[in-house]
């Protein structure tokens, strides 16, 4: 495919540019020519140019102080700038190199050589040009790919956790709405705590319904009992948080983490007085004190196996009065603050 590059040839006298040009019109090149440093660099304010020859001795300003102002011209840090020079020795040579020179020709021109050393290096430009579009594209399309492996990753989190759900609900009788209104309640409370970012509400949300996944593995005499559970069924029931620790915490994914979290501390308490590990205040993760409060909320608002649902005051006060004991205050402030939208949630 012949391609129709465009060559500047800068040069003060006359004969030497028509030289060039008439040895350069062989490869029918699209050739533009300047007489001055100057006027070559207004040329590049609506012109493109895929290489540049350059003389080195004209006045005011020399073929070297124009090769750096070209070089500072966007797009034009590679593109090819070839010295002419009646010059062969060698600190000559090495400052056209060191102020950005590609290569370099010695006049008189030799016809051959002109045109070898343009069509090489117009074609080695053509070529890193090719090479770093192709990339470009690679990357592009890494990135694309990543984020929707990404997505998958993360829908078939979603679909696994749906499933969970659906097998704890099996488990128990009082927790199929319960694992719906906690997600909200959850999410809602994440997003109204300022130290607390959209990623974490969003993980609260699909995370939350995991809280109980521990008891799928507690017996369902136990699970479902009606009456008050003995001190051995108690703490078979407190298994619960550690069994789910020991389900997810393999999972390198950020819901089945923070599910992880919300799982295993949601019955530690603001005193230290909780379970499995007895942790205090802010030992606890926000996950886990969030779903603290909100887990308690929904289970006194609603009917269970040993109880009937609790009038919403009575529900509202058992959390203001345990602030501080077992829940963290500053999140009961804002539960408080923002308790009516609480009350609906956990009345659908």
């Amino acid at each position: 495919m012949q391609l129709n590059y465009n060559v500047l040839i800068i040069d003060d006298v006359v004969e030497n540019i028509q030289i060039a040009m008439n040895i350069l019109r062989e490869e029918n090149y699209n050739l533009t020519f300047a007489l001055s440093g100057e006027e070559a660099l207004q040329l590049f304010e609506n012109n493109h140019f895929d290489i540049v020859l350059l003389d080195i001795m004209m006045p005011n300003m020399d073929g070297y102080a124009v090769c750096e102002e070209i070089r500072k011209i966007p797009h034009y840090a590679e593109v090819p700038i070839i010295f002419l020079t009646a010059k062969t020795d060698i600190d000559a040579i090495s400052k056209a190199f060191d102020k950005g020179g590609s290569d370099y020709v010695t006049k008189p021109f030799h016809a051959d050589e002109l045109l070898a050393r343009v069509k090489s290096h117009l074609e080695l430009h053509r070529s890193r040009l090719i090479l770093e579009q192709n990339n470009l594209s690679l990357q592009v399309k890494a990135k694309y790919e990543k984020e929707r492996l990404l997505t998958e990753v993360e829908a078939v989190q979603k679909e696994i956790i749906y499933t969970l759900t659906e097998l704890i609900e099996n488990c128990s009788t009082e927790t199929g709405k319960h694992v719906v209104r906690v997600a909200s309640m959850a999410e809602l409370l994440a997003k109204y705590d300022p130290s607390l970012s959209d990623e974490d509400a969003y993980n609260m949300y699909h995370a939350a319904p995991l809280h109980d996944i521990g008891k799928i593995a507690i017996p369902n005499e136990i699970l479902n009992k009606a009456g008050t559970l003995t001190e051995d069924e108690f703490e078979t029931m407190k298994t619960h948080t550690t069994l789910a620790h020991q389900f997810l915490k393999h999972s390198k994914r950020k819901i089945l983490q923070s599910a992880d979290i919300i799982a295993s501390q949601h019955h530690e308490r603001w005193n230290g007085t909780g379970y499995p590990k007895g942790l205090k205040g802010e030992e606890i993760h926000p996950y886990g004190r969030i779903m603290a409060i909100v887990d308690v909320f929904d289970a006194l608002m609603n009917k269970r196996v040993y109880k009937e649902a609790w009038e919403t005051e009575r529900s509202v006060t058992y959390l203001r009065e345990h602030a501080e004991t077992h829940f963290d205050p500053q999140l009961i402030k804002i539960f408080m603050e923002n308790v009516d939208e609480f009350v609906t949630i956990s009345r659908s």
